[in-house]
This record gives C-alpha cells, structure tokens and sequence, in this order.
C-alpha cells in the first residue's frame, strides 16, 4: 500500500505576510516599494506634510473652526469625486458630472422654491433625473459604441445649457431658509455625544469587519491577519476617529455634510470590494474582452456605472448649493469637475483603470482642500491655487503611471 500523501497547495508566499509579524510587514512594504505598488502612503504622507507646513505658516491650519470647515467644503465636489472613481475604474472619463450637478440642483431649486414642491421630493426627482442622464451617457457609450469622452463632452455642454434654460430669466435662486437644501451643509449635531458615538461606530465597526474576516479566512484555511495587528490597527483609528470627534466638538459639532459623505464612501466601498457588482467593475476596467469570456454583461455594468457617476453628482450638485447658499446657472462650472477627478487620481485611482477605491476621493479631496484652504489663510491668488493643484495632479499621474511600469516589470502589471 503506498504511503505517499498529497503535498499540501501551494500558497503566494507574499501572503504569509499577515502570519509573520512586523518583520513580514518590513519585508512586504520593501517589495511593494520596489514594485511601485504604495497605495495610500504617498497621499496620507502628503497630507501629513501639508498640516505641518501651512500650521507652521499660519498658525491657524490645524484650528478647530478651520479643519471643521474643510470638512464642509470636501463634502459637495468629494460625493462627485466618487462617481468619478467608478468612471476610473473602467478607464474612462465623465467630463459632464459638473454640469449634471448644476441642472440637478438648478432642477430641485426650481421645483422647490417657485412651484412650491416638498424640498425633499424636488431633490430625489433631481437625483432621479441625473441617473437618467447616466444611463443616456452609458447607452450611447456602451451600445452605439461613441466614446465616452465625446459623449459626456457632449453631455457637458447639452446639460449646462439645460441648466441656463431650467432657471429661466431668473438667474440666481436662494435656498429655503430653514429647509431641506439649506440644512444639508449647514446643519450639525452640536450635542458633543454624536460625533463620539460616530468614533465608537466607527472603531467597533473596524473590529467587528476585522475579526470576523481573519476567523473566516482561518476556517477556509487562509492566511489571516493576527489579532496583535488588528489592535494595532483598531488602536490608530480610535486615535484618528477620537480625536477628530474632539476637534470637531471644538466648534460647532459633527456636520451633517461629513456623516453623509463618510457614509456614501463606506457604502460604495462595500459595494466595490464585497459584492458580486463590485468585481464585474474592476474586471471590466482591467480588460473588456476577458470580462465578456467571463459572462460578465459588460454594456450593463458600463451603463451603471455611468448611472451611478450621475446620481452621486447631482447628490454633490445639492451640497454645493446648499453650501452658496442658492442654486444658479454657473452651479457646476468652473473647477469643480477638474477637481473632483484630480482628488480620485490623487488619492490613488488609476487613470488607466483597474485599480482604486472610493477612499481616493476622501483623501484626494482632504489633499486639494487642504492646500486651497492653507493658500487662503496667506491671502494667495486663486490663479496661483490653480497651478498648484494642477503640479499635484501632474505629480499624481506621474506617480500612477511609473507605478503601473514598475509593477509590468517585475511581472505584477
């Protein structure tokens, strides 16, 4: 009788990693920098030297009125942001999600404020109106085949002309005091208990997602991350979330406009690596032919994806009045789009596709806002903020595309 037992399968040796310890992790981050793969750590690294500069300028940068109004300012261009990582993620562009924000908002106002609709009623058909706009853009890129830089070019320029027709001769119209719109990025929770109890949320909710991911890998007989390391982790966010809640605390309380935008990235995130929809997009976006031999209905997700970019554009287009305090017809214009995509390809999504997370548009957006709100404190010029967003940007997209060489390189791309 042979005695000969089967060998055990073979395991990536990179993610043993998780069972090593800390010198696992040092020699996993010394291949991750050889191979351009550093996710997140250049743009918290930025972020970092960006407080430190502007509160050493200033004085002022790391106040408690000042880090809660950046909060404010992210919360309308950062929920278009996440749209726009979606649209990254397939390799394509959006250039219309400013002037859907616009119409969106021109839409709800109109409907709210001169024909007396439930402000909240006005601001879903809004929404429901962009995600129709969406699905245009998706049939005629995904179905007719027209790409999607010409038609959401196009969409930039029919919706923005909607949006001068939806106002009228009007112009300019202020939000309801008190009302729906006008709460969104005003309102907060001034009672110190509710950003706390936001951080206990928080925290306990890493753990929970943590514990129950490593004891679910061990019984299918994975790799898992040791528990010293998810306290470690747990332990940083309760730092991070703590004393942020206390910040905050220090002025006005937790805004409304951080909860919302917090719970959109929480939420796409989930969607993008947890569920079944979330891998088609990633799959389409890292090559269209294998995700079609795969059984993946490609023209769907492509149209869903260009649903979901308008949907959360027009939610943005809501913030961003809520934030001037009325809706008209340049809501939209200007920066907005460019820095919406800039802070997705800032805080790492790929402009190439494939590779990135709804994170990027949080962190991108803390980057861009920081840097705005640090050069305003020292009475700097807008045109001078313009080129250095556009430095960064430039700076980003260098990062990303000498990642994705290294990375083919050494076998990984």
């Amino acid at each position: 009788m042979s005695t000969e037992t089967t060998p055990p399968p073979a395991i990536d040796p990179r993610l043993l990693v998780r069972e090593q310890g800390l010198s696992g992790y040092v020699t996993e981050f010394r291949r991750k920098l050889r191979s351009g793969d550093l996710g997140s750590v250049p743009v918290v690294l930025g972020l970092v030297l960006i407080a430190i500069i502007f509160q050493a300028i200033t004085g002022k940068f790391l106040t408690a009125g000042n880090i809660s109004n950046i909060t404010l300012y992210i919360a309308g261009p950062g929920l278009i942001s996440v749209g726009i990582v979606f649209v990254l993620l397939l390799g394509e562009i959006d250039l219309s999600l400013g002037s859907v924000a616009g119409v969106s908002a021109a839409v709800s106002a109109v409907l709210s404020v001169q024909h007396g609709m439930n402000e909240v009623l006005a601001a879903v058909i809004a929404v429901l109106a962009a995600v129709a706009i969406g699905a245009l853009h998706g049939f005629f890129f995904a179905k007719i085949g027209v790409p999607a830089f010409v038609v959401t070019l196009a969409g930039l320029l029919a919706w923005s002309g909607l949006q001068g027709w939806v106002m009228g001769n009007t112009g300019t119209l202020n939000n309801i005091p008190n009302g729906f719109i006008t709460k969104l990025d005003n309102y907060f929770f001034a009672d110190v208990a509710a950003a706390y109890a936001l951080a206990v949320i928080a925290v306990a909710g890493y753990l929970a997602a943590a514990v129950l991911g490593a004891r679910s890998r061990r019984a299918a007989g994975l790799p898992a991350k040791a528990n010293s390391e998810i306290l470690l982790r747990a332990a940083v966010l309760a730092v991070l979330a703590f004393g942020g809640a206390y910040t905050l605390n220090q002025d006005r309380g937790l805004p409304l406009a951080l909860v919302v935008f917090l719970g959109v990235v929480l939420v796409t995130d989930f969607v993008l690596r947890r569920t079944t929809y979330g891998r088609q997009v990633f799959a389409v976006g890292g090559g269209v032919e294998a995700a079609r031999r795969a059984g993946i209905n490609v023209a769907w997700v492509r149209i869903s994806v260009f649903m979901i970019s308008a949907g959360l554009a027009a939610v943005g287009g809501l913030f961003i009045a809520s934030q001037s305090g009325f809706a008209d017809k340049q809501l939209g214009s200007g920066n907005v789009l460019m820095n919406s995509i800039a802070a997705a390809v800032i805080g790492g999504t790929s402009l190439f596709g494939g590779r990135g997370k709804t994170w990027s548009a949080l962190l991108g957006m803390l980057v861009i806002q920081s840097i705005v709100t640090g050069l305003d404190l020292q009475g700097i010029s807008q045109s001078i903020q313009y080129m250095i967003t556009g430095a960064v940007l430039l700076a980003a997209v260098v990062l990303d595309s000498v990642s994705r060489r290294t990375q083919k390189s050494s076998g990984r791309g």
